[in-house]
């Protein structure tokens, strides 16, 4: 496998402020390895991407329709070192100009994890400059403090002001958080089965439209019937902010196990609606019971945030915005390429940490689970 055949370089235009860079400004490579993607990103104290590299591992999983742990770890071997050397290339720097090192500790696939933290912390030794252990689930948290774009038209990197209430939905996680600070959120809500990404990576298998399957779906979602099918809402009629995918999921097994008609585009499409439009009453339902406790009400956030992969989802990007236009607050999301893993959101984080002094003192283990909570 040559790993330079897939090196995504990221259009940096997109991610960069309007931040000056000073005498002071310090520059943080960050390293994330915790799934199926190798990526490294430069990240400066004022905001600024100086590059960011991702290495896709996605042709490999699509035949088995999601990621195989062996066969990821092993990529992120053959890819790690290039990754690194394209970064510091792209943004015209060597490995001395570095001022912090950032790297994923979980949680993740810890095969993965383990190539990436290891990376870092050879590299960080050698240096002799800080080490920073990042949750990979906090990288998602504060990257709309990197750069997010807000409802309110006040898009610019940085808009994004604590506390704030985040939706954070990827394919192994789905949670509402309170996040007050660096390295503190409070859990309001989180899935007690299955996470939504999840959720839409088995339905997108069970129509035969490949993996990753978010992005698929929202495609078809956006030209088909969402009132053709009929999908439960489960926990929708209960008190309380946690999620259940699982009964979609299986209701959707269901279906097309029962199924005598054609499966053609426009009933995949149709599908696809009916199922997305189930998943994002839950998470509003859920979202609106979050803003109604006690908790939030008297921390009186000002933005509601959606990050991880599944807020690539054009769908659940426009109900929270409603949603939280009619809470009186300002919607706010990362851009596209920043909402799945990426190495400017384990640098961002690191940089975050290291001015509140969490930097690495003695040795770390990798977690493959690592709860934000516990922070």
């Amino acid at each position: 496998m040559n790993s330079d055949d897939k090196l995504i370089r990221i259009d940096m235009g997109s991610l960069q402020s309007n931040a000056e860079t000073s005498a002071d400004t310090v520059l943080c490579l960050g390293i994330e390895s915790s799934c199926d993607e190798t990526s490294a990103a430069i990240v400066d104290s004022n905001r600024n991407v100086l590059s960011h590299i991702i290495y896709s591992q996605i042709p490999e999983h699509q035949k088995y329709g999601g990621v195989v742990p062996e066969l990821a770890a092993r990529a992120h071997i053959l890819a790690i070192d290039t990754v690194v050397k394209q970064t510091l290339d792209a943004a015209g720097k060597s490995i001395n100009d570095i001022d912090i090192v950032a790297a994923t500790a979980g949680p993740g696939l810890i095969g993965g994890v383990l190539v990436g933290w290891m990376a870092a912390t050879g590299i960080a030794q050698s240096l002799q400059k800080p080490l920073i252990a990042v949750n990979h689930l906090e990288g998602h948290a504060l990257v709309p403090r990197l750069s997010a774009t807000a409802a309110d038209g006040n898009g610019e990197g940085g808009s994004v002001e604590f506390p704030y209430l985040l939706m954070l939905a990827s394919g192994g996680h789905c949670q509402i958080l309170l996040v007050h600070n660096v390295g503190k959120y409070e859990l309001i809500g989180q899935t007690l089965d299955d996470s939504a990404g999840e959720a839409f990576d088995k339905v997108s298998k069970m129509l035969g439209l490949g993996y990753p399957g978010g992005p698929i779906v929202d495609k078809r979602a956006r030209i088909g019937n969402p009132e053709r099918f009929h999908f439960p809402r489960p926990l929708c009629d209960k008190p309380g902010c946690d999620f259940s995918f699982s009964g979609i999921k299986t209701a959707a097994r269901i279906m097309l196990d029962k199924n005598t008609e054609e499966v053609n585009d426009e009933f995949i499409n149709d599908f696809c609606a009916s199922f997305q439009a189930a998943v994002v009453d839950c998470i509003i339902n859920r979202l609106t019971h979050a803003m109604d406790t006690d908790i939030v009400r008297n921390t009186k956030p000002k933005t509601l945030v959606v990050a991880g992969g599944v807020a690539k989802n054009s769908a659940i990007r426009a109900a929270m915005e409603t949603c939280a236009t009619k809470h009186g607050m300002i919607f706010a999301a990362p851009p596209m390429n920043l909402c799945t893993d990426n190495g400017a959101m384990i640098a961002w984080a690191g940089i975050e940490n290291w001015r509140i002094g969490n930097i690495v003192k003695e040795p770390v283990a990798p977690r493959p689970r690592w709860p934000l909570n516990e922070l």
